[in-house]
C-alpha cells in the first residue's frame, strides 16, 4: 500500500499524522507527507525518517481573508493540487489520508479530482471547513464524536497509554498552551505560581516562543525553578511527569491527557472555529472528568478548587474514555477497503 498523509498547520493535526505514520511504519510502509512550509509541519517532520518523502508547499489558509486574498489562496492551492497529481502518478499512490488544516487542501483536492481514495480524520466535535467540503467525496471520515464514523477511538500514539497511571495527588502541574503557546494560560500560570510555589508543587510549562523570555524572567523574579520550554518534540515525556494539566482543549492534547489518565482544567481557545475546543471538552465536563473554564472565568479560586478536588476519582474515570489502538484500527480499515477496491 502506497499512501500520502497530508495536513497539519498545528500540533493537533500533526499528532494524528504522526500516529498514523508510526502505525504504517510498523507494517514496513513509509508514507509520503504533503504539508505546508508555513505553520508547524516542517518543524515536526522535516527530519522524520518514517516518511519516504516530505513535501512542504507554500500554502496558507483561506479563512479570514478578503475577497482578493481568498482568490489568490484558492489559485495557489489548485496549482499545488496539480503538483500533487504528478506525485501521485510517479509514486503510484493508492490513497490519501487527510488530517485536515489548510495544508491538507492541495493533496485532498487532488485526490478527489484525480480519483484517488480519500480518507479523512476529523479531530474536533465540530467539522472543519475543508473536511466539511470534502466529506461527501471521502471513502470514510473518522471521528470520536460522529455517529456515522466507522471507528471511534482517537488515533493517538501508544506511548500515552504506556505512560498511564492513576493520579492520586497533585505534585506536578503541566501548563500546555499548544505548539504556539497561549497567552491566557501563560498569564494564569503567573497568577497562580506563588500558590504553587508555596505548596511545593512542581511546574512544567510549555510557553510557546512568543512568551518564553518574559516567563523566564518572571519565574526567575519569584525564585521559582520551573521546567520551562517553548516547543518540544518529546512532549510525551513532559506529560508523563504531570499529575494535573492546565491546557487548551484541542482534541489531540485532550485525548493524550485522557489516555495518560491526567485530570485537567481545559481553557478553550475562544476564537476556534465554531467554538469547537469548548465542545471537545464539554462531554468530559458533563461526566465530572475535567474542569472547564472560559478565559474570562480564570482566577485564583479555581486553583484552590482544583487542589481540594478528588483527583484520583477523575483520573480513574478517564480510564474508560479512550481505548488503545485507534491508529491500528484506521490503518486496518483502509487496508481492507483498498484491497477490495483494487480487486474490483
Amino acid at each position: 500500500m502506497k499512501i500520502v498523509i497530508t495536513g497539519g498547520g498545528t500540533g493537533g493535526h500533526l499528532t494524528i499524522a504522526k500516529a498514523i505514520k508510526e502505525e504504517l511504519n510498523l507494517r514496513d510502509i513509509k508514507p509520503i507527507f504533503i504539508g505546508s512550509a508555513n505553520g508547524q509541519d516542517r518543524a515536526w517532520f522535516e527530519d522524520d525518517e518514517g516518511f519516504s518523502q516530505k513535501h512542504f508547499f507554500d500554502t496558507g489558509g483561506v479563512v479570514n481573508k478578503g475577497a482578493l486574498g481568498k482568490v489568490k489562496s484558492l489559485l495557489n492551492i489548485l496549482g499545488y493540487a496539480y503538483k500533487c497529481k504528478s506525485i501521485f502518478k510517479k509514486e503510484k499512490i493508492d490513497a490519501v489520508f487527510s488530517v485536515g488544516g489548510y495544508s491538507a487542501a492541495p493533496a485532498s483536492i487532488a485526490s478527489v479530482v484525480f480519483k484517488k481514495p480519500l480518507y479523512i480524520h476529523e479531530q474536533n466535535a465540530v467539522v472543519g471547513k475543508l473536511n466539511s467540503l470534502l466529506k461527501p467525496y471521502a471513502k470514510a471520515i473518522f471521528s470520536s464524536y460522529f455517529e456515522d464514523s466507522p471507528l471511534k477511538d482517537y488515533p493517538i500514539r501508544d506511548i500515552f497509554f504506556q505512560n498511564e497511571r492513576i493520579r492520586d495527588s497533585i505534585k506536578t502541574i503541566i501548563f500546555l498552551g499548544g505548539s504556539q503557546g497561549a497567552t491566557a494560560i501563560n498569564n494564569f500560570a503567573k497568577e497562580v505560581a506563588p500558590i504553587l510555589k508555596e505548596k511545593g508543587i512542581k511546574v512544567i510549562h510549555q510557553s510557546g516562543k512568543r512568551d518564553f523570555e518574559s516567563l523566564k524572567e518572571f519565574y526567575s523574579s519569584i525564585d521559582f525553578e520551573v521546567d520551562l520550554f517553548d516547543f518540544s518534540k518529546n512532549l510525551d515525556e513532559k506529560i508523563k511527569q504531570a499529575d494535573f494539566a492546565i491546557s487548551r482543549s484541542g482534541a489531540s492534547t485532550m485525548w493524550e491527557l485522557s489516555a495518560s489518565l491526567i485530570p485537567a482544567l481545559y481553557i478553550p481557545y475562544p476564537y476556534a472555529a465554531a467554538d469547537h475546543q469548548y465542545y471537545n471538552a464539554k462531554f468530559l465536563k458533563e461526566n465530572g472528568l475535567c474542569f472547564l473554564k472560559r478565559e474570562n472565568e480564570l482566577d485564583n479560586s479555581i486553583m484552590e478548587e482544583i487542589l481540594q478536588s478528588d483527583i484520583s476519582k477523575m483520573s480513574y474515570g478517564l480510564n474508560n474514555t479512550i481505548k488503545q489502538g485507534g491508529a491500528k484500527q484506521i490503518v486496518d480499515f483502509i487496508e481492507k477497503q483498498l484491497s477490495a477496491y483494487i480487486k474490483s
